[in-house]
C-alpha cells in the first residue's frame, strides 16, 4: 500500500482543515487507518485512528471533540477534519495503515504516507 496525503497547509488559530491519504492498491479497504503529527523537536505522536469498516474511531485526548477521521472505502481515501485549531497542532501529519485497529504505537501500523505539513498562526 502506498499512501499519498494532501491537504495541509497554513490557517488562522480557531479555523478549519482537511487532510486527505489517498491509498494505492485494492487492498485499502483491509486495514486499520491512523493519523499521527510531528511538532519540531518532538517525538511523532497519535492523533487518532479509524476502524476497517469505519464504524469505530478513537483519538488522542489532544485532539478529541476537534478532529475527526472518516474514510471513503470506495474512494481508498482516509481523510481528517481538524476543526478549532490551535498552534500548538502545528506539525507535520502522517497518515499510516496497519492490520488493528486502535494501536498508538509507531510499531503497529506497516505503511506510511510522505507527511505534509500543518501550520496554525496565532
Amino acid at each position: 500500500v502506498q499512501l499519498q496525503a494532501s491537504g495541509g497547509g497554513l490557517v488562522q488559530a480557531g479555523g478549519s482543515l482537511r487532510l486527505s491519504c489517498a491509498a494505492s492498491g485494492r487492498t485499502f479497504s483491509t486495514y486499520a487507518m491512523a493519523w499521527f503529527r510531528q511538532a519540531p523537536g518532538k517525538e511523532r505522536e497519535f492523533v487518532g485512528s479509524i476502524s476497517v469498516t469505519g464504524g469505530s474511531t478513537y483519538y488522542a485526548n489532544s485532539v478529541k471533540g476537534r478532529f475527526t477521521i472518516s474514510r471513503d472505502n470506495a474512494k481508498n481515501t482516509v481523510y481528517l477534519q481538524m476543526n478549532s485549531l490551535k498552534p500548538e497542532d502545528t506539525a507535520v501529519y502522517y497518515c499510516a495503515a496497519g492490520t488493528y485497529y486502535g494501536h498508538r504505537s509507531n510499531n503497529a501500523y506497516d505503511y506510511w504516507g510522505q507527511g505534509i505539513q500543518v501550520t496554525v498562526s496565532s
